[in-house]
């Protein structure tokens, strides 16, 4: 039915656009829309879509490299590791889906990632889930917390695909609004990569699947507004997901790939039907016109506005390769899915949907793809400002460091993730060759050769929400730190940038500031950007006030090991092995853990990145552990040098003894819980060879101790005249306990 435009005008944000959008669309259209017309552009042009406000940015990020196979534009990035292979990743986000249905929202989040990596022609391997909840005391939280675990596991669980790794973060300012971020990985032989384009005229548009609900309608432009009160009315915006659905469609898929019977394939995603064929289409450069009523239903009496728009999972268009629909047809049945022709590529550029023998929509396909782009000026906050530039002098240092040490491992932020992890089958697919919890990334080996992909998930958002561009940076500087912990040669990122509504001047601050750190770490380390995701308006809005998150730019980064089996964890493994730091000695309690765990505070310095240094410990750490010098090396992260020492022993059940030599002028506490930047503690048996090695590298290192047969963790620092000693069991209790409350 047509409306008037001023009555649609009128009704723009129901739509998802503003009414100068409302009205640059009816420009760009030249006539008057429909009220699907208007639907769809709403959807298409929302930030979780269009990335209206965050594209003009993305030109900065390195996005291409001798190791890219597929860069972003497509449903996921792909780096080759050698030996003919692939491997597909991407992070995605299910933010506001999981605030208002923990369960389904993180479930289906899962699923979704999913579906991107199959529909590049790989076979998914391994998710990683980093995840941020509010107060951890709050009940709101713990239902949360056992929701979204329960989800992921549901779904992964059941599809057979491992959760490997990932990281949790409590923080007061995701009360409301929690992050569920998910990483997938996925393997595939090069000639198999697929895209996702309709390839050419004439081509036929096939709908394979579940049916299309109700479910998850306006999924798109929920994404992209404040949660609010109100928000639990949206709960028919998350969808339903159906792992066991989602299996046969994986297997039809790449079946169908490998059998070269598919020009192009792509999932439906955010916005349903209609983003996954006009995103196609627009690749393609042409056209296309699709039959609405051979959409297949699981609901009577659904109307073109839901069959477009529905979110509805396990999902996905194939066009198949001329000449070869047959045997696609067939192929796909097999697997007993719904297999129908809804449409045909044309020669136009038109976007056009008929039901019921009327023409519904008829928009031009690059309208639909080619959302306004907005740049605006960012201010930052004065009172982040503030707080970044505040004298911490005057802050005490406890007398008690090994209670403080105590207390840090007891923090939910630090303490062992092992009851949620357990909760998730990461053996599966018997790939996993570094379980969750013993080392700083995932391991997995890749079958048929003997090398090995290894994965993280990282970020440190109070170092983001202090200094965005610096704690960006770091977050790329620490995955790749991370990769060579275990052995891998660091490849590519994929992000997922959380941030709270850009169009309040400090939230876009925080954002431009971000992207440039990532670019310029990008850079440095050689890590391209391959794809990602933007979720924004992470916010929550309660009568006047508007509480955001802290910004939170997640990095996934995947590595090669060339010998899977040459590869280190972080635990010691040994008693009478001498204890390496490479990197240096930290110097400042700014924006560290210990500051806002101990004394409350948000504040100071983020401790300055050297990104060169960086490079330097990567390399040192990767040479040590291919040299077969160490095969224990755990990056110094949230707690400081304290936390990572205490972490290393209580894994291995191995005592040690520490005695560090800073200047007089270093305070005690910042030695031992600072979070400086670029440090890696390694344990080796040959002390000489591997200081030779790094000495050769010219990386910073210092010998601080070694390890012992003794059931304590002694740290002493003779020039700050301090001097603990903890009982290793009192330190596991600590760091076991806490997230067996919270997950009751």
């Amino acid at each position: 039915m047509i409306q008037s435009t001023k009555s649609l005008r009128d009704q723009a944000a129901t739509f998802g656009l503003t009414t100068e959008e409302f009205d640059l669309f009816v420009s760009q259209l030249g006539r008057e829309p429909n009220a699907l017309e208007a639907a769809i552009i709403g959807a298409m042009w929302s930030e979780h879509c269009g990335y209206k406000n965050s594209r003009p940015l993305f030109s900065a990020f390195p996005t291409t490299g001798p190791q890219v196979l597929q860069g972003p534009g497509e449903n996921a990035g792909v780096v080759d590791i050698g030996e003919g292979y692939g491997l597909a990743f991407k992070m995605e986000s299910h933010n506001h889906p999981s605030a208002v249905e923990p369960v389904q929202g993180a479930a289906t989040g899962v699923g979704g990632i999913l579906r991107d990596i199959f529909a590049m022609g790989a076979r998914p391997f391994a998710v990683l889930d980093s995840l941020r909840f509010g107060n951890p005391d709050h009940p709101r939280t713990k239902f949360l917390v056992n929701g979204v675990i329960d989800g992921i596991a549901h779904y992964g669980n059941a599809i057979g695909v491992p959760t490997v790794g990932g990281e949790v973060t409590f923080h007061p300012s995701y009360q409301e609004n929690p992050l569920v971020n998910v990483m997938a990985l996925g393997l595939l032989r090069h000639e198999d990569l697929a895209k996702g384009t309709m390839g050419e005229v004439g081509n036929h548009i096939i709908y394979v699947g579940s049916k299309t609900g109700r479910d998850g309608l306006g999924g798109a432009v929920f994404s992209s507004a404040d949660l609010s009160a109100a928000s639990q009315a949206d709960r028919p915006a998350v969808q339903v997901g159906d792992p066991f659905m989602e299996k046969l469609l994986l297997e039809a898929t790449l079946e169908a790939i490998q059998a070269g019977l598919v020009a192009g394939v792509q999932d439906m995603g955010a916005a349903g039907l209609v983003s996954s064929t006009c995103e196609m289409a627009y690749r393609a450069g042409l056209g296309l016109t699709m039959n609405l009523d051979q959409v297949p239903t699981r609901e009577s009496g659904m109307v073109p506005m839901e069959l477009c728009l529905s979110e509805s999972q396990e999902r996905m268009i194939l066009v198949p390769v001329p000449g070869k629909e047959q045997e696609l047809f067939d192929l796909l049945e097999k697997w007993e899915l719904d297999v129908v022709n809804i449409g045909e590529v044309e020669a136009h550029d038109r976007y056009r949907l008929t039901w019921k023998g009327e023409v519904v929509c008829d928009l031009p396909v690059a309208l639909l793809n080619e959302a306004p782009k907005y740049t605006r000026e960012g201010v930052e906050s004065p009172d982040i400002k503030a707080a970044r530039e505040r004298d911490l002098s005057g802050v005490p240092v406890p007398a008690d460091l090994g209670a403080v040490l105590i207390e840090l491992l007891s923090h939910p932020t630090i303490a062992s993730k092992r009851p949620i992890f357990e909760r998730y089958d990461h053996q599966v697919m018997t790939n996993t060759v570094v379980v969750p919890g013993s080392a700083d990334a995932a391991v997995l080996r890749v079958k048929g050769s003997g090398m090995g992909v290894a994965a993280t998930s990282d970020c440190n958002p109070r170092f983001v929400q202090l200094d965005p561009y610096t704690g960006a940076a770091a977050a790329v500087a620490e995955a790749a730190r991370n990769l060579a912990c275990v052995g891998a040669t660091p490849l590519a990122i994929t992000d997922n940038l959380n941030f709270g509504n850009p169009y309040r001047p400090e939230v876009y601050y925080q954002l431009q500031q971000a992207v440039q750190g990532i670019a310029d770490a990008c850079r440095a380390l050689n890590t391209p950007v391959t794809g990602g995701n933007v979720s924004l308006y992470n916010q929550y809005t309660q009568g006047d006030e508007r509480v955001a998150i802290h910004p939170t730019p997640t990095i996934g980064m995947v590595g090669v090991l060339p010998d899977v089996t040459v590869r280190a964890t972080l635990e010691l493994k040994a008693a009478g092995q001498k204890l390496i730091l490479l990197g240096e000695h930290a110097d400042t309690i700014g924006a560290s853990q210990y500051l806002e765990t101990v004394h409350g505070l948000e504040a100071g310095q983020v401790p300055e990145l050297d990104l060169g240094l960086a490079q330097q410990v990567v390399d040192g750490t990767l040479t040590l552990i291919r040299a077969g010098l160490t095969d224990t090396a755990h990056d110094c992260a949230e707690g400081g040098l304290a936390v990572a020492l205490a972490e290393m022993a209580i894994a291995g059940g191995i005592g040690l003894k520490v005695s560090l030599d800073a200047p007089t002028s270093t305070r005690a506490d910042a030695l031992l819980f600072g979070e400086a930047h670029s440090r890696v503690i390694v344990a080796v048996a040959d002390e000489a060879a591997a200081r030779a090695k790094l000495d050769e590298l010219g990386v910073p290192h210092v010998l601080i101790g070694e390890t012992l047969d003794t059931p304590h963790v002694t740290i002493a620092a003779p020039a700050q005249q301090v001097h603990l000693s903890v009982n290793l069991e009192a330190l596991k209790r600590a760091w076991e306990e806490p997230l067996k409350g919270i997950l009751g």
